[in-house]
């Protein structure tokens, strides 16, 4: 999952703040200590943290943003990828302005 945020700085200049998060499951081989990640290595897991189907998952993110600064345009893209970085898939994209303005 990538979220973004962008927003204009205080001298009226575009700006972006970026986080990224990874859901799989998180397994060892069972001969050492060391987590090994993907399907490919799966002897046990240790941690679940992927996303399970029809199942919501709230989540909290956080972006520091410049003094003045009162809102900012934020895309969240989920993607699924397959082995490497570069063979990503788009699931969803969902784009939303946020304000600190009530």
């Amino acid at each position: 999952m990538v979220v973004t945020a962008k927003y204009k700085d205080k001298d009226g200049k575009d700006a972006e703040g970026k986080v990224e998060k990874h859901y799989h499951p998180q397994a060892t081989n069972c001969r050492d200590s060391k987590m090994k990640y993907g399907a490919q290595w799966k002897v046990a897991n240790i941690r679940d943290t992927s996303l399970q189907p029809s199942q919501a998952k709230k989540e909290t993110i956080e972006f520091e943003l410049p003094a003045g600064v009162r809102e900012a345009n934020v895309t969240v893209e989920l993607y699924y990828e397959l082995t490497t970085p570069a063979q990503k898939y788009p699931i969803h994209t969902v784009t939303r302005k946020v304000s600190l303005d009530r």
